[in-house]
């Protein structure tokens, strides 16, 4: 019976540690419902981007991306984003889809314009530029057509050609 008890007892110590786990981490992805207003901005490409990714402005993360969609008509991508209460965008602001790193997690960085009038609840960020391929861009730089239209320049001599023979 005194064997049973103890058992008994360190099983419900682990369980009690396992939803301590994880509450902790239900509570730090802040899923719990994000308390802010809705606006939405329309990119051509949206590679690395998913649900809950973060909106940063100045390096503060000041929300998340709450859908995406593809609008069927354009062909573009919609991303719905929840942003803070307390930080008020102009509408002139513009919003990039860029990374941590070459090789990080991308997150969306705005730029707050300088508009006195603010994007209202439901509003749109106009101003945008989508993420970049960026194993298209070393293939292309790889395989020499990292100039204008593709094309390689012609190579310029270093000297002038010689005019004639002179003593």
């Amino acid at each position: 019976m005194q064997n049973n008890t103890f058992e008994t007892l360190v099983g419900a110590i682990v369980v009690v540690v396992a939803m301590g786990f994880l509450y902790y981490a239900y509570s730090s992805t802040n899923s719990t419902g994000l308390t802010g207003y809705d606006v939405s901005a329309r990119f051509q490409r949206v590679d690395g981007l998913n649900v809950g990714t973060d909106v940063r402005l100045s390096g503060i993360k000041i929300g998340a991306v709450s859908s995406l969609d593809l609008d069927p008509k354009t062909y573009q991508a919609t991303v719905h984003l929840n942003i803070r209460n307390d930080v008020k965008l102009p509408e002139d602001s513009s919003i990039m889809v860029t990374s941590t790193g070459l090789l990080g997690n991308s997150y969306l960085s705005v730029s707050p314009g300088g508009s006195d009038t603010m994007i209202a609840a439901g509003g749109a960020i106009k101003n945008t530029q989508g993420s970049v391929d960026l194993m298209s861009l070393i293939g292309r730089f790889a395989s020499g057509g990292g100039a204008a239209g593709g094309q390689t320049p012609a190579p310029q001599p270093a000297t002038p050609p010689n005019q004639g023979s002179q003593p």
